[in-house]
């Protein structure tokens, strides 16, 4: 991805309202006003960058959060990256399941991928991508149409 956007954050959740509005305001810029489009970026966005400070990072100060994005004519590219060591996203329980409900691992990453058309983490787990198309498609087409 080659970045219409590069914000390099402090890893301090005070930094993250900011950095969401001005992604929301270049989207609005581009011509994505949606309310569909904003919901959901403002919330994985939100999340992702709350992941990656808190447990990417390990709440240290003195480390930094990437986030690179593209706003491209269909769709919004977002990639957030923090400097930690990574994770499996694929070791996260399932926390819509009866068992997992107490659980507090994996509800983040379960939002972002329910809100985003596309996610994807590199190989170390420490940035992840996230794509949100201008128009939904097939089944929640139907239900925002409703």
């Amino acid at each position: 991805m080659c970045a219409d956007i590069v914000l390099e954050l402090p890893n301090d959740l005070r930094a993250i309202e900011r950095a969401v509005d001005y992604l929301l305001a270049r989207c609005s810029e581009a011509g994505f006003d949606c309310e569909r489009v904003a919901l959901k970026l403002r919330v994985g966005v939100t999340e992702a960058l709350s992941n990656a400070m808190l447990y990417g990072n390990a709440r240290d100060p003195r480390k930094r959060v990437l986030v690179e994005a593209k706003v491209e004519a269909e769709s919004v590219i977002v990639r957030v990256t923090d400097e930690g060591r990574g994770f499996d996203p694929n070791s996260l329980p399932d926390p819509t399941l009866p068992c997992n409900l107490s659980r507090p691992g994996g509800r983040g990453i379960f939002l972002i991928r329910t809100l985003m058309d596309r996610v994807e983490f590199n190989e170390r787990g420490n940035s992840i991508t996230m794509v949100l198309h201008r128009e939904p498609s097939g089944a929640e087409a139907q239900s925002w149409a409703r």
